[in-house]
């Protein structure tokens, strides 16, 4: 049993911080996931994967689709400008329905359950590349 009472399985605590330390980690990497998700315009889409790719996030696609699963309510994360590969519309009913409603009344055409990506897609601004001062060559004299 754990010192602090029982808490549903035996590790000891100094096996535990491992484990915090991911989701520490996690919670820094969603933030970054969810910032980038309000970015989003009206009447455009991102993948999972693009998500996934552009905040670095470990885990791909499935990690972006677990932050976005679990988005929190309240903060005015536009979840409904994420979908899945190729644009198909991923979650299930009633959230699909509503999704393709809100997707909709943006302006997004969708045609069978995809959301037409040509006409759609966002692409997130690339941070500038640094630019380093090139360094002069030095000259020698020939004396």
């Amino acid at each position: 049993m754990c010192p602090g009472g029982d808490v549903g399985f035996s590790l000891p605590v100094w096996q535990l911080a491992p484990v915090a330390a991911i989701f520490v980690s996690m919670d820094a990497a969603w933030k970054r996931l969810y910032a980038l998700v309000k970015r989003i315009p009206k009447g455009r889409v991102i993948t999972y994967g693009q998500l996934a790719r552009a905040t670095r996030l470990p885990g791909g696609a499935r990690a972006a689709g677990r932050a976005m699963a679990a988005s929190p309510r309240g903060q005015a994360i536009p979840w409904h400008r994420v979908v899945a590969a190729g644009g198909r519309i991923a979650v299930r009913e009633p959230f699909a329905s509503l999704q393709r409603r809100l997707l909709e009344s943006e302006g997004t055409r969708i045609v069978e359950r995809r959301v037409a990506m040509a006409e759609h897609a966002w692409s997130p601004p690339r941070p500038p590349k640094s630019r380093r001062p090139l360094r002069q060559k030095s000259r020698r004299r020939a004396d």
